[in-house]
């Protein structure tokens, strides 16, 4: 298989064969992200994947049971080229399980309901999305390029598709200024959306991005470790979904993994705990200092 620049995958994808489908990201806009920004966009010919497909049954055989597609939101490709693509997926690979890809809601957007439905019946079992707030005064800050409706009709049209979303939700990323909207704008999208999978990420700041650099000079407040946990808790405290809640990164607080709603009453008195300890207990990182 070849790839080019370092390669970004879901925790959860860390057992998925890794096909590069796209380099960069078509959107790279995002202020609070450093991942493609030394890549240029562009869509690999259907050719090269191939390869790279026939490559890795070499590799590992048939035995390949996940496969993950990155870059970012190669969900951009067209529907008739990841359509051929997840077919040879599994003539090549007869006991695979999972085929997933990266897609935001500004490009999930431009795919009908009858092309999603078209890449579930290829195989496309789940899409990774990340939402990053439900708020539409932080996503516009954020430059993410979709509002909170956007967001929300995105992925209802994945649903209706039979395909499993995976939203990600990034702790603190509206500061401290727009933490209380930013905790009841994403619940409020997540119970519209009822995702398969909640995820939540800590925002840490990226050195040479611009919200890393206002957090620098002082304009972005950055939430302090009890801020992000008491912001976590008033985000579980209004779900009302019935899919996953998982803590499944290294950049959180408090390791929270759960069903909802069952799970819920569980989670918050974790936290309600965690608010009980020294904020000196919880690591974490200033990138000046790296």
């Amino acid at each position: 298989m070849r790839y080019e620049g370092p390669i970004f995958r879901p925790p959860s994808e860390a057992n998925s064969l890794l096909i590069q489908a796209t380099i960069g990201c078509p959107h790279n806009k995002c202020t609070f992200c450093g991942l493609y920004k030394k890549k240029k966009f562009r869509i690999r010919p259907v050719s090269e994947i191939k390869e790279d497909l026939v490559m890795a049954r070499e590799a590992y055989s048939s035995e390949v049971r996940s496969i993950f597609f990155p870059d970012g939101n190669s969900i951009v490709m067209k529907t008739k080229d990841l359509v051929e693509i997840f077919e040879l997926c599994y003539q090549l690979f007869p006991h695979l399980e999972r085929i997933t890809i990266y897609g935001s809601a500004r490009f999930l957007a431009r795919k009908s309901l009858e092309e999603l439905k078209a890449l579930a019946a290829a195989g496309l079992s789940r899409i990774h999305s990340g939402m990053e707030s439900g708020d539409d005064e932080v996503l516009l800050k954020i430059q993410k390029g979709a509002t909170a409706q956007q967001i929300i009709d995105a992925g209802l049209r994945v649903k209706e598709a039979g395909i499993e979303l995976s939203e990600y939700l990034l702790i603190g990323i509206g500061g401290r200024t727009l933490s209380k909207q930013h905790a009841l704008g994403s619940a409020r999208v997540l119970n519209a959306l009822d995702p398969h999978f909640i995820r939540i990420r800590t925002y840490a700041p990226v050195p040479k991005t611009p919200l890393g650099q206002e957090y620098l000079n002082g304009t972005f407040q950055r939430l302090s470790p009890h801020e992000a946990l008491k912001e976590t808790r008033l985000i579980i405290e209004n779900l009302q979904t019935t899919g996953f809640f998982l803590s499944d990164h290294i950049s959180n607080f408090v390791n929270l993994n759960g069903r909802m709603p069952n799970d819920k009453a569980t989670m918050l008195r974790l936290l309600d705990y965690a608010l009980t300890l020294d904020e000196s207990k919880f690591e974490t990182v200033d990138y000046r200092y790296m």
